[in-house]
C-alpha cells in the first residue's frame, strides 16, 4: 500500500490550492446600485454557497484518502464520488447561471453570461471524465494505480485553475459590484479566503 502514498499525496497537493470556486470578489458594493443587476447578482450567489460546499467536501475528502494509508480500492471509491460531486456542482453553477440570464446593463453581458456557462459546463464534464478515469484503475496492481493517480493529479491542476478563471470573466466591473454586494457571495469568498490560509 506504500507504494500509492506518495501519488495519493501529490493529488491531495493538487488540491490543497483550495478554493476551486474562488470569486474575484473584492472591494465593496456601490451604493447606487442598479437594482436590477443587483437582483441577478442575488440568483447567482445564492446558488453559489451550495455548490461551493459541495467542491469543498470533495477535495476533503480526496486529501482525507491520500493522508490515510488507505487500500487502492478505498481511494479509487473516494476519488470517484468526490470527481461526480463536483461534476454536479459546476453542471448546478452552469445551471445558475443560465437561468440567471444576461447581467442586465452590462457591455457584452449576453456573451459573457454564455462564455461562463461553457466553462462551468465544459468543467463538470471534465470532472465527470476523470471519475470515468478513476473508476477504469486497476486496484489490484499497485504500479498501474500510481500510474493512473499521476495522470488523474495532472489533469485535476489543470482544471483547478480553469475553475478559477470560469466565472471571472463574467465578474467584472458593475457585476463584480453588484456581485460583492450580495451575502452569499461574501459568504462564498470568505470560505475562499479561509482555505486559502490554512492550506
Amino acid at each position: 500500500m506504500e507504494g500509492t502514498k506518495p501519488v495519493n499525496k501529490k493529488l491531495a497537493a493538487v488540491l490543497s490550492g483550495g478554493a476551486v470556486l474562488v470569486l474575484a470578489l473584492s472591494g465593496c458594493s456601490s451604493d447606487d446600485g442598479n437594482k436590477e443587476l443587483d437582483a441577478w447578482a442575488k440568483q447567482v450567489c445564492d446558488a453559489l454557497p451550495a455548490q461551493d460546499a459541495k467542491v469543498d467536501a470533495a477535495n476533503d475528502a480526496i486529501k482525507q484518502a491520500a493522508t490515510d494509508n488507505n487500500a487502492p480500492a478505498n481511494v479509487q471509491k473516494t476519488d470517484s464520488q468526490a470527481f461526480q460531486d463536483m461534476s454536479d456542482a459546476y453542471k448546478a453553477l452552469a445551471q445558475a447561471v443560465q437561468t440567471a440570464g444576461a447581467p442586465p446593463g452590462i457591455d457584452d453581458g449576453e456573451k459573457k453570461q454564455k462564455d461562463a456557462v461553457a466553462a462551468l459546463t465544459t468543467l463538470s464534464t471534465s470532472y465527470a471524465g476523470l471519475k470515468k478515469q478513476v473508476d477504469a484503475l486497476d486496484t489490484k496492481d499497485q504500479a498501474k494505480f500510481a500510474d493512473g493517480l499521476q495522470d488523474i493529479a495532472t489533469a485535476l491542476g489543470t482544471l483547478s485553475k480553469s475553475g478559477n478563471t470560469a466565472l471571472k470573466n463574467l465578474e467584472q466591473g458593475d457585476v463584480k459590484d453588484a456581485m460583492a454586494g450580495q451575502e452569499s457571495c461574501k459568504k462564498v469568498a470568505a470560505s475562499a479566503s479561509a482555505r486559502a490560509t490554512t492550506s
